[in-house]
Parts: structure tokens; C-alpha cells; sequence
């Protein structure tokens, strides 16, 4: 109990530090103004639940390949995760799009994709919750979030491969399209900040996904019994 008490504190305190460096630290965009801030809560997120993603695709294909519950406990954690911090983005990114651009949505690219994303993910949660037999609904449920991966690449890759009214990547993107090195620091402070809470989460998410495990295995049992 006191090592997830102290792991909490030690999350909430880099967040904390994230958002006093976002907002203080920080210098604020010639161009955008105060409103420019929110990228250091939408990009560290879309950036987390993308890894959030790629744990529960690795999670998925290990359930699959061994069939042991702990590879479907962390596979359906790790989604769950990354659903809210696909949330977070796709709240965020009409906050910051309205001011800057004059609309709050525009079915571009990295929109499109990032919004088919999250309903795919919903889906998967919603699969999860139609199949009552355990082994069943592990594998189904595994290879339907194999399946979904599949877009994460192509939210990744959207606004390098087509032409997208979404900003142009500022880290691995072209030339003369990064931050200034103080808001790239924030920036991937504010990635690690995410990256703590992701992993705080999923641990959590995981110890109550074993628990309902047992749970069915003992009922299983009582059954048979």
C-alpha cells in the first residue's frame, strides 16, 4: 500500500512540475499566443495513448501466441489507458483548433484517423463486455485489438504522407519545423509527466483485471463443483 501510495505522489509530482513549467517556464508563441499552451497537454497525450496502443498490440499478440490470462489482463488494461488519453486529445484538439484555425473540426488526415482510433478502441472495450466466457473473449478481443493497431501507424504517418491542415510534426519532422529548445524541453518533460501517469494507470488497471480473473476462475470452479 505505501509503495503505491508513494508511486501516486511521485506521478502527481512531476505532473505538477509539468504544468507549472508549461505555463511559467515555458516562453508563450509569438504567433499563437496563451492558447499555444495546450500542446503541452495534447501532444504528450496523443503521444502516450499511441504507447499506451503499441503495449496492448504487443500484450494482444502474446495472449495469442502463449494464451495466458496475464498477456489479455494487460492487453485490455493498456487499451483502456490509451482510450482516455485519446479522449484527452480529441477534447483538447477543438480547443486549440477553434482560436488558431476558425473551426473547431475538419475531417483531415490526422483527425480522421485519430478519431477512427478511438472508435475502434470503444469497440474493442464494447467486445469485451458481449462475450461471458473468459477464453473466449480473451482471444476474440485480442485479435480484434491486433486488427485496430493497424491505424495507429497511420495516425502516426498522416501528416507526413498526405497533405493535412494539422500542424507539421515538431520532433522527427522537416527542417526548420521544431519548437524553440526551451518548449521542446517542456515539452518532453511534460511526455515523461504522461508517460508515469500511463504506467501508474495501467498498473492500477491490471491489479483490478487479475482480481475479476480469479474471480471467474473461482466461479468457474464452484461450477464444476
Amino acid at each position: 500500500m505505501m509503495k503505491n501510495i508513494l508511486a501516486a505522489a511521485a506521478v502527481f509530482l512531476l505532473l505538477g512540475v509539468a504544468v507549472y513549467a508549461s505555463f511559467f517556464i515555458a516562453p508563450t508563441d509569438v504567433k499563437q499566443g496563451l492558447i499555444y499552451r495546450i500542446l503541452f497537454l495534447h501532444v504528450p497525450s496523443a503521444w502516450t495513448g499511441l504507447t499506451a496502443f503499441f503495449i496492448s498490440f504487443l500484450a494482444n499478440l502474446l495472449y495469442v501466441w502463449r494464451r495466458q490470462p496475464r498477456w489479455d489482463w494487460l492487453g485490455v488494461s493498456a487499451a483502456e489507458v490509451g482510450l482516455a488519453f485519446t479522449t484527452v486529445v480529441l477534447v483538447t484538439g477543438p480547443i486549440w483548433a477553434h482560436p488558431v484555425w476558425g473551426i473547431w473540426w475538419t475531417w483531415s488526415p490526422r483527425l480522421t484517423s485519430t478519431f477512427v482510433l478511438w472508435l475502434l478502441y470503444v469497440a474493442y472495450v464494447v467486445l469485451r463486455t458481449l462475450i461471458e466466457e473468459p477464453d473466449r473473449r480473451a482471444l476474440l478481443s485480442a485479435l480484434f485489438g491486433i486488427f485496430a493497431f493497424i491505424d495507429v501507424p497511420l495516425v502516426f504517418g498522416s501528416i507526413r504522407w498526405w497533405r493535412d491542415q494539422h500542424p507539421q510534426p515538431v520532433v522527427m519532422g522537416e527542417p526548420g519545423a521544431g519548437l524553440d529548445p526551451i518548449m521542446y524541453k517542456v515539452l518532453l518533460f511534460s511526455w515523461l509527466a504522461m508517460l508515469a501517469l500511463m504506467t501508474l494507470l495501467i498498473r492500477q488497471r491490471y491489479r483490478l483485471e487479475a482480481m475479476r480473473g480469479d474471480l471467474e476462475t473461482m466461479q468457474q470452479e464452484l461450477e464444476v463443483a
